[in-house]
């Protein structure tokens, strides 16, 4: 959690107190969250966004605002801060926001916590910042204190009477008191630290990605280094582009992930990364993702990790509030990845592999989706933000992931019985064990996810879960047998 410095002694309570938006109150960039907004909306619009800024910033701010309506009540504030300046209200100081973000999300900014008399913004002729705040605040107010976070606050540092400085660095902490300006508060925040990057690219997705090293397996080479070689380097061409596509995903969707129980705390929803970071770092992961494929691997290996690329950046835009069509993509992502395995290494995948591997993943894609949706019904709503479906389809899609789920299990049966079966295993009748184990490990996901137990994608559980472990243990037993 954010700290404070000691409190200084009380500020005299009739000179205000100016408090700086981006980055000061808010652990964001407004501005950089509108343009996100609009690239969701229509990534054309940022096109017609370039020529808006040949008007000039001040300008170019107005028509994003026009556009755009940021909500207030959900943005990350600095709590430290904002129970400070509550405090301070109710002392009976004067408040007052200036700042070169636009009027529109200014007001907005205002109007939601109630707690400044006056708000100066940018306002489509003139880009209030530095000088230009400096100068507005002087001929309102001759003296006052003012509370920033960066290295352009320090001309209005310069000249306040008094510094709250808002998660700054020890160096500008530092340039701030050599001013000796008066007294100095400091709000102190962590540094993100490879924990939250970790956190920010999801690196426990990239459990996901082992189905790669399905073909060679299933072909019972194993043991093959080369092989293992080749997966592993798909392994980490599919990792590093599904990294870009989770930070992007991110930052189109921060309101809705604010609104979430869990999700609002991820590092750019909670403002423990800046945005503008995710957006340099999306892109950088994709090239890496890429320069590994087009390097190290066959050409099609390639062009199968465009299609995913495309296909998973579709679903992060639109596709995922599209009801039912949402898991059947989810369902197919996950098979590709079997598919990249095979054209990674070379070796040839069956086409009962592909079927077996669609149902029980739309299975599982399901069970993601009725976890959203029960935690719908707990908290008495009745549509989760950005998706398509409703507190009362959970018993139909429970229905139809169950059914999912159970005809996997079919398709193993029909693999059992199939010609290919006894290319690879001299006693393909011992195989029938499978199925029981597969009913079983289906039939207790599906009860654990209506007990509320299954609350993140149902193969990271998998990875997590003993149960799990044993029954794949089990698994890996009767294929020793029969082999």
């Amino acid at each position: 959690m954010p700290s404070a410095s000691p409190a200084p002694a009380p500020a005299a309570l009739d000179v205000p107190l100016v408090v700086d938006l981006d980055g000061t109150l808010v652990r964001t960039d407004t501005l950089h969250e509108s343009l996100l907004v609009l690239l969701k909306r229509n990534p054309l619009l940022l096109v017609l966004a370039a020529l808006w800024l040949l008007k000039g910033k001040a300008a170019f701010k107005a028509e994003v605002g026009r556009r755009v309506r940021l909500d207030a009540s959900r943005l990350p504030y600095s709590e430290p801060l904002l129970a400070f300046l509550t405090e301070e209200k109710a002392r009976g100081r004067r408040l007052v926001l200036a700042t070169a973000a636009d009027r529109s999300i200014a007001e907005a900014v205002a109007a939601h916590l109630g707690l400044f008399s006056e708000v100066y913004a940018s306002d489509g002729q003139v880009n209030l910042s530095g000088a230009r705040k400096l100068a507005r605040l002087k001929q309102a107010h001759p003296e006052f204190d003012y509370a920033g976070d960066g290295e352009v606050d320090l001309a209005l540092w310069r000249e306040a009477r008094g510094a709250v400085v808002v998660h700054g660095s020890a160096g500008l902490e530092r340039k701030v008191r050599a001013l000796g300006r008066g007294e100095v508060r400091v709000f102190e925040a962590p540094r993100p630290g490879p924990r939250t990057w970790v956190k920010a690219l999801r690196v426990h997705q990239w459990a996901k990605n082992v189905l790669v090293f399905v073909p060679a397996l299933a072909a019972h080479r194993g043991l093959d280094f080369e092989l293992l070689t080749q997966a592993a380097l798909g392994f980490g061409a599919f990792s590093l582009c599904a990294s870009s596509v989770y930070v992007l995903n991110d930052l189109l969707d921060l309101d809705s992930d604010r609104q979430h129980p869990t999700k609002r705390q991820r590092p750019f929803a909670s403002g423990e990364l800046p945005v503008r970071a995710g957006a340099v770092l999306a892109p950088v992961l994709l090239v890496a993702g890429f320069a590994v494929a087009l390097l190290l691997l066959p050409l099609p290996f390639t062009g199968l990790l465009a299609t995913y690329y495309a296909v998973t950046l579709a679903y992060s835009l639109h596709l995922k509030q599209v009801m039912v069509l949402d898991v059947l993509v989810l369902a197919g992502l996950y098979t590709v990845r079997i598919f990249g395995g095979s054209l990674a290494t070379g070796v040839p995948t069956s086409s009962w592999l592909f079927t077996f591997s669609m149902f029980l993943f739309l299975s599982l894609a399901l069970v993601k989706r009725l976890s959203e949706v029960r935690r719908l019904r707990l908290s008495n709503a009745e549509a989760t933000p950005g998706r398509g479906y409703l507190a009362s389809d959970y018993e139909q899609l429970s229905s139809l992931g169950v059914a999912a789920g159970y005809i996997s299990v079919l398709v193993l049966a029909f693999y059992i019985t199939s010609k290919e079966v006894t290319v690879l295993y001299a006693s393909p009748e011992r195989l029938w064990l499978l199925c029981p184990v597969m009913l079983y490990w289906v039939s207790r996901v599906w009860l654990l996810a209506h007990r509320g137990l299954v609350n993140e994608d149902p193969l990271v559980f998998a990875l997590r879960d003993k149960v799990s472990y044993a029954v794949g243990g089990v698994a890996a037993l009767v294929l020793l047998a029969a082999t």
